[in-house]
């Protein structure tokens, strides 16, 4: 990459820096990643709530934002990719969601109402993005898929 810069005055480099950094924004891919916790044995339909629960609600998190809106706008135009992991235990679980939240991604923590098969205050599942995936595989990247 440095030989393309080589006889370039500093303004066109910075232009030329700033082109490609542009270009890179425009052609990144975006996506949703849900977390939930292996530890719970969850229904298949519980489970299926769960993860809707917490896509919706990162999502609602994020449109009111004007950076995070930017995201879900894009993230939309590519089809809204999904991919759902998960952790052995809450306490991975609140890791994934406190390293989101001091990272400044959108996301969401889901405690269940305890209506049916888990006690009340239940954390189950944690949505992050819609944003940049490069940003979300540095939180979520080594976990396995569900």
């Amino acid at each position: 990459m440095i030989h393309v810069f080589k006889g370039l005055k500093n303004v066109e480099k910075y232009f030329l820096i700033n082109i490609l950094y542009i270009e890179r924004r425009m052609y990144e891919e975006y996506k949703q990643v849900i977390v939930v916790r292996s530890d719970l044995k969850m229904s298949k339909g519980k489970l299926a709530v769960q993860v809707a629960h917490a896509s919706v609600d990162a999502v609602l998190k994020a449109i009111n934002d004007k950076e995070w809106s930017t995201w879900v706008n894009k993230w939309v135009e590519q089809g809204m990719k999904k991919i759902v992991v998960r952790v052995e235990n809450e306490e991975r679980l609140l890791d994934i969601y406190n390293k989101c939240v001091s990272n400044k991604l959108p996301c969401s923590i889901i405690r269940d109402a305890g209506r049916t098969e888990l006690p009340p205050g239940t954390l189950t599942a944690v949505g992050i993005g819609p944003a940049p995936s490069d940003l979300i595989d540095m939180i979520s990247g080594d976990l396995p898929l569900l």
